[in-house]
C-alpha cells in the first residue's frame, strides 16, 4: 500500500509539471510542428545522455522496435494537435477538449486488456460529449481548438493504454528512447517530404531556445520517464483519471498569467464543471464498487 501511495504521489507530481506544459507551448512563439520537432530533438537528447549516464542497455527484440516506433509517431502526432490546439484557440478550450480522454479510455483500455466494457462509464461518457456540446455551442469561435484537443486525448489514451502493456518487460527509459526517437525520426521525414524544413524552419529567437530547454528536459524527458515507470503500478484508467488534474492546473496557472485572453463565457464554465465532475464522480464510483 505504501509503494502504491508513493506511486500515486510521483504520478501527481508529474501531472503538476504537464500543468505547465500548455503553458509553456503559449509562451514559446513558434508554430505547432516547429515547437513539436525541437522538443522532441532536445528530449531524445537529454534521454540519450541519460542513457549513457546510468549505462543502461538499449537492445530490444526487433518487433519491440517497431512497435515503439510507431507508438512514437502516434505520440508526436498527438503533440502536434495539443499545441495547434492551444495555437488556434487558448489553453483553457485545449485543456477542456483533452479531458475527454477519461471516455476514450474507458473504451480503449477492456479492448486491449480483453476485458468487458462498464456500462457506467460509457453512460459518464455520454454526460461527457453533451458537456462539450454546450461548450461547442457557446464556444463556436473556437471549434477547430476544441477538435484538435479531442483529437489529442484520443491519441494520448491510446498509447497510454498501449504503453502500460509494453512496460511490463521493457525499462522505461529504453521506451521513452525508442518512442521518442522513433516519433522524431517519423515527424522529420513528413516535414522534408512536405518541404517544411527550410530556413524559415530553423529561425529560433533565444527566448525561445530557453524556454525549449525548460520544455524537454524539466518538462517532458523526466515526467515521460517517470510516467512510464509508474504505470507498472498503477492501471491506465487511473492514470487517465488523475492526469486530468492537469486540466485544472493549467486553466488556474493560464487565467493568472493571461487573465483576459483565458476568460471565457458562463457556458464554458458550466461544460468545463460538468466534464471535470463527471470526472472525479467516475473515480469515485469505480472506487466505491471495488471496496464493495
Amino acid at each position: 500500500m505504501l509503494f502504491k501511495n508513493k506511486n500515486l504521489l510521483l504520478l501527481h507530481f508529474i501531472v503538476f509539471i504537464w500543468g505547465w506544459s500548455p503553458i509553456l507551448g503559449k509562451l514559446i512563439s513558434l508554430q505547432a510542428f516547429q515547437l513539436v520537432w525541437f522538443r522532441m530533438l532536445l528530449t531524445v537528447a537529454s534521454v540519450a545522455v541519460y542513457l549513457i549516464f546510468i549505462k543502461q542497455n538499449i537492445k530490444i527484440a526487433s518487433k519491440d522496435v517497431f512497435k515503439l516506433i510507431g507508438i512514437g509517431t502516434i505520440i508526436a502526432f498527438h503533440w502536434f494537435c495539443f499545441y495547434h490546439a492551444i495555437k488556434i484557440s487558448n489553453v483553457s478550450v485545449t485543456l477542456v477538449a483533452f479531458a475527454t480522454g477519461t471516455l476514450f479510455t474507458s473504451i480503449i483500455e477492456p479492448i486491449f486488456y480483453k476485458r468487458k466494457i462498464i456500462r457506467y462509464e460509457l453512460i459518464f461518457g455520454m454526460v461527457i460529449i453533451g458537456a462539450i456540446a454546450i461548450i461547442f455551442k457557446v464556444e463556436t469561435q473556437y471549434a477547430a481548438g476544441i477538435i484538435f484537443g479531442i483529437i489529442a486525448a484520443f491519441t494520448a489514451s491510446f498509447f497510454t493504454v498501449i504503453n502500460s502493456l509494453m512496460v511490463r518487460r521493457i525499462p522505461a527509459p529504453v521506451m521513452t528512447i525508442y518512442e521518442l526517437g522513433g516519433g522524431f525520426a517519423s515527424l522529420t521525414v513528413y516535414l522534408f517530404l512536405s518541404g517544411q524544413l527550410n530556413h524559415n524552419f530553423f529561425e529560433v529567437s533565444s527566448a525561445d531556445w530557453q524556454w525549449l530547454a525548460l520544455f524537454s528536459i524539466a518538462g517532458t524527458a523526466f515526467p515521460f520517464i517517470a510516467s512510464i515507470h509508474v504505470m507498472k503500478k498503477i492501471s491506465p484508467y487511473t492514470m487517465t483519471l488523475t492526469i486530468n488534474l492537469e486540466t485544472i492546473y493549467g486553466i488556474i496557472f493560464a487565467y493568472f498569467i493571461w487573465k483576459k485572453d483565458e476568460a471565457m463565457t458562463p457556458g464554458f464554465y458550466l461544460g468545463t464543471l460538468i466534464i471535470l465532475a463527471t470526472i472525479f464522480g467516475n473515480g469515485l464510483l469505480k472506487n466505491y464498487l471495488k471496496k464493495q
